[in-house]
């Protein structure tokens, strides 16, 4: 029997997670000269291959729970499709707007979960959660703005947000369900099935919009595939194990942090110096996310992983 998992593997599964994000960006920037569907495509569909071979091994060796029971599948297959949808508005952001920008407009769902956690779930979160929730939300907002007001030579820095936004909201629904599903499976067990969903939902998009590529350049199969490695399987690994365990609030406003280490290797190697706004607005970020995990939260405990 497995052994209950403690607060310190938990934070530290999160800690290596959480890094890997700050560094998703600056790949994408390298792509652009490159299709975003294909480049999200390549991502999704490496991160599923990689897991291939601890699938069949759990198969093989009848570990956990491989089969879905129940409404699972199409609870799982929802969860893929809305994972895919959200990787394919992200990386298309990116193409539009800024670093800063499309890192923290995309990890503005904790407002949204907040809510849905609350309504749905009937949660109680302490009044400095609700603060901080909120003041993260409005320097999220307030980054949006500054780089429409700032002289910029991005393509559509509207349009780019916007895609970032909706790739925010479509997380949030993929968070709920992880959450509703990841207490009664183990981590493969899930994001196995996920990936996979997320993986021909991406194909799908890109060969109805671009068909079948005569070729591909090797840097954006290498760039693709560094994406599937660091955000997706160690990124979303991460945080698809904690959902076990914490609040998909209280893991959201963690992602926020994603822009600091996002805007500060933006700057070392893209050389894209932020507004003094976007500082601002950062900051303001960070104070919300203090406030939001002010309190250390209780992590549950489980015989399963």
């Amino acid at each position: 029997m497995d052994q209950p998992y403690s607060k310190l593997k938990v934070y530290a599964f999160l800690g290596i997670g959480l890094t890997t994000f700050g560094v998703a960006p600056v790949l994408v920037k390298f792509a652009t000269d490159y299709s975003a569907l294909l480049l999200v495509t390549i991502r999704t569909v490496g991160a599923f291959l990689m897991l291939v071979p601890a699938y069949w091994y759990q198969k093989k060796s009848k570990k956990y729970d491989l089969k879905a029971a129940g409404n699972e599948s199409r609870l799982m297959a929802m969860a893929g499709v809305a994972l895919g949808l959200h990787f394919t508005l992200w990386t298309s952001s990116l193409y539009f707007t800024s670093v800063a920008s499309a890192s923290v407009l995309v990890t503005i769902h904790p407002i949204m979960l907040i809510v849905a956690e609350r309504v749905l779930y009937k949660m109680n979160f302490a009044p400095t959660v609700w603060v901080g929730v909120f003041i993260a939300f409005g320097g999220s907002v307030l980054l949006g703005v500054s780089d429409y007001n700032a002289d910029t030579t991005f393509a559509n820095p509207v349009l780019g947000n916007a895609m970032a936004f909706f790739a925010a909201a479509i997380f949030a629904v993929y968070f709920l369900i992880g959450r509703k599903i990841r207490q009664n499976r183990s981590w493969l067990g899930y994001v196995f099935p996920v990936y996979g969903y997320a993986a021909g939902t991406c194909l799908v998009i890109f060969l109805i919009v671009e068909g079948i590529p005569t070729e591909v350049d090797a840097r954006v199969i290498w760039i693709g595939l560094a994406l599937a490695v660091g955000p997706q399987l160690l990124g979303h690994g991460s945080l698809n194990y904690a959902v076990k365990f914490v609040s998909p609030t209280l893991l959201s406003t963690l992602i926020l942090t994603e822009p600091i280490f996002a805007t500060i290797l933006a700057f070392f190697i893209l050389a894209e110096l932020p507004a003094i706004l976007s500082v601002f607005a950062i900051t303001i970020i960070l104070i919300g996310v203090t406030l939001t995990w002010r309190k250390k939260p209780k992590i549950q405990r489980s015989l399963d992983n």
